[in-house]
């Protein structure tokens, strides 16, 4: 597997471990320093388990990553209590406004926020327009392994539109870091829904 890797300095609440692509399937493993991670070429990616949860602004509706299907999906995991997550999150609003019509959606999960009241009104103060799951244990963060590194608030992982694993940010962003990325995934080749022909 190629992973290129850039090392930049930590900016988010705390710190944690970097990631890997395992098989099949996607896993964080041990600490190495890495915040920016990239996993190329596709066929090296791995995909999370099963990711839902219930919407932040809607307790009776459910969110789940099916619901984006043929997308690229940016996943922010954000609490309304981390600072960096405060300066990031009109970033990623920013990006989600000028990628969104190229077949990108962006979900965030909002975690270790016990007060649904100020997660709510954290994202419609801020004008945030891609919906959140609501998780102050963080259970939906067992999709990426029982060892996702849970104290790096806020992290953003960024899927293809087959739902695998092509980037990890453990760190706070700007729109120029992540835009771009996002940009690369949406052009590349969507997916064939049709069967292969039988020969």
């Amino acid at each position: 597997m190629l992973a290129s890797v850039a090392m930049v300095a930590l900016a988010g609440c705390s710190t944690g471990d970097d990631a890997v692509a395992q098989g099949g399937t996607f896993e964080f493993v041990a600490p190495g320093g890495k915040t920016d991670i990239f996993y190329d070429p596709p066929a090296d990616r791995g995909r999370p388990g099963p990711l839902s949860g219930p919407d932040l602004l809607d307790p009776d509706k459910a969110l789940s990553l099916d619901d984006f299907a043929g997308q690229v999906v940016v996943i922010n995991v954000w609490g309304q209590w981390c600072a960096p997550c405060r300066t990031e999150i009109g970033e990623l609003q920013q990006v989600y406004d000028a990628t969104r019509g190229d077949g990108v959606a962006f979900l965030g999960i909002d975690v270790r926020d016990n007060n649904r009241d100020a997660a709510v009104d954290f994202v419609r103060d801020r004008g945030i327009t891609f919906p959140s799951i609501y998780d102050p244990p963080m259970r939906t963060m067992i999709a990426f392994g029982g060892k996702y590194p849970t104290t790096v608030i806020p992290s953003t992982v960024v899927l293809d539109r087959e739902h695998r694993v092509a980037a990890v940010f453990l760190r706070e962003l700007l729109a120029e870091d992540l835009q771009p990325v996002v940009e690369r995934l949406a052009a590349e080749k969507a997916p064939d829904p049709r069967p292969e022909p039988q020969s």
